[in-house]
């Protein structure tokens, strides 16, 4: 034990990328996940409770886990700088900082909410296996990894370091849907099944799209590394758009022209006009007598 115990030393020593020793810690990943919870509680009231919620009431429950939130978030926040800024000291984040960029997400929710409801409406009226929007709330995963997304991506707008993408690789996690909060997103935003769908974080998806699973909104290459930070490298889904499952469709020149249709197992690296519909020719299959 003790030559274990003294070859891990001399690996932290070499690699100290991958060791926070003596350094402030990070953002707890179960806080964060309680906060997504707490927030969705907001987004959606009445459907995630343990008990009935009273309208009488329902000020002070609002009020109540916005608190909570708060607190929470606040204390993950200054985690997050303190580990994204080299040489910080706790000094150095005061509570005014995290203070304003938690009211300034604050007051986001009513448009994260307002947005969300046209996602449910998206999700129920593009979907004849839905028989109610609630089951959409309730269970879709499409949702949920929209909801995180929309969530992270305020935050990410106001700069916060680490937190938005836990966020969205949690719901990555639980979902198989990566949404990186980069992404912006508009409205009436339908994720179809979604297992397997990747959307890179300069993407730009316009009102009324929808996308099945397996599809990738990515960039061409990823080989540039960290030359390519603050680069447009992802496509941009213009309205009205329907992607079909296992489409690819990479490039930040990459422009998909609004009302266009792209089908199943597409490869699109360039740009496609207006009411479009793109699709590959179907192969040729062979059929055989089984041996």
């Amino acid at each position: 034990m003790d030559n274990t115990i003294d070859r891990l030393l001399e690996s932290y020593g070499k690699s100290p990328v991958t060791a926070k020793i003596g350094r402030s810690p990070q953002p707890n990943k179960e806080t964060v996940v309680k906060i997504i919870g707490l927030l969705q509680k907001l987004i959606f009231p009445g459907f995630f409770e343990q008990k009935k919620l009273s309208r009488e009431f329902v000020r002070y429950y609002i009020g109540e886990i916005l608190e909570e939130i708060k607190y929470n978030l606040e204390k993950q926040m200054k985690k997050a700088f303190l580990c994204a800024e080299e040489n910080a000291a706790p000094e150095d984040v005061s509570d005014a900082r995290v203070d304003a960029i938690s009211r300034s997400f604050f007051e986001k929710l009513p448009i994260i909410r307002d947005y969300m409801e046209t996602d449910v409406e998206a999700a129920f009226e593009g979907d004849p296996a839905a028989y109610s929007r609630d089951e959409v709330i309730y269970s879709y995963p499409g949702i949920y990894a929209i909801m995180v997304a929309r969530i992270a991506h305020e935050l990410y707008l106001l700069d916060v370091p680490l937190i938005p993408r836990i966020m969205t690789e949690h719901a990555h996690s639980v979902t198989g849907i990566d949404i990186h909060p980069g992404a912006t997103i508009g409205k009436y935003f339908c994720i179809d099944h979604g297992t397997g769908i990747v959307i890179g974080e300069t993407t730009i998806i316009g009102e009324h799209v929808k996308i099945y699973q397996g599809v990738t909104l990515g960039g061409l290459s990823t080989s540039g590394g960290q030359k390519l930070k603050g680069v447009r490298r992802h496509p941009t889904i213009e309205d009205n758009v329907t992607i079909y499952s296992g489409a690819s469709i990479l490039g930040g020149d990459t422009v998909i022209g609004e009302g266009s249709v792209i089908g199943g197992n597409a490869f699109v690296v360039t740009s496609v006009k207006p009411n479009t519909r793109v699709t590959i020719k179907n192969p040729e299959l062979e059929y055989q007598p089984k041996n």
